[in-house]
């Protein structure tokens, strides 16, 4: 199932706030198992200049509080504040399930409906609590939100490059001009 292309970075989490005095930071991480963050080695930042090798000493709420080498006091790990950690997609293991996917192997797909007509390419997926959506940008150079579901997206070819969509009723018309204002203000 490992699509992505070589040099490939997925985003694992990003650090928080400090965590005492003497260094420790808090983690958002995005792994399925919080701790496998510190599972892949070296994590870098967005830009892949600086790698940050993770201890986890700790948990505080839903994060993990963590020590960083060469992070000593507050100071330090405040300076870090907001630092997304990537690593490299192939040090990722395969999906558990053949219907889960990363999002970064779906970003980039060609979406086409049913009958094989171009529909646009997935921009992003995106999660607004209700489940996780594919923000495409159609070939009109608008965007349209899907639900990422069984139904709406009933094919995802990683092989192939491209995904099925089959909109959901009213996806796909066009709102006459004036309503888009009026249905914000209800």
């Amino acid at each position: 199932m490992v699509q992505a292309g070589a040099g490939t970075r997925i985003c694992l989490g990003s650090i928080g706030a400090p965590h005492g005095v003497r260094g420790a930071l808090r983690v958002n991480s995005f792994a399925g198992h919080p701790e496998d963050i510190a599972a892949y080695g070296p994590l870098s930042d967005e830009a892949g200049t600086r790698r940050f090798t993770l201890r986890i000493v700790g948990r505080a709420k839903d994060q993990l509080v963590c020590r960083i080498e060469g992070v000593d006091d507050r100071d330090a790990a405040a300076a870090l504040r907001g630092t997304r950690l990537y690593v490299e997609r192939e040090l990722l293991p395969p999906a558990e399930d053949e219907e889960e996917f990363y999002h970064a192997d779906l970003v980039g797909l060609r979406a086409e409906l049913g009958d094989g007509t171009a529909f646009g390419t997935v921009l992003a997926v995106v999660n607004h609590g209700a489940g996780d959506l594919l923000d495409v940008v159609r070939e009109a150079g608008d965007s349209v939100t899907v639900p990422f579901t069984r139904a709406a997206v009933p094919v995802v070819d990683l092989a192939g490059g491209r995904v099925v969509i089959d909109p959901p009723p009213g996806l796909l018309e066009e709102v006459p001009e004036g309503e888009e204002e009026d249905s914000r203000d209800r």
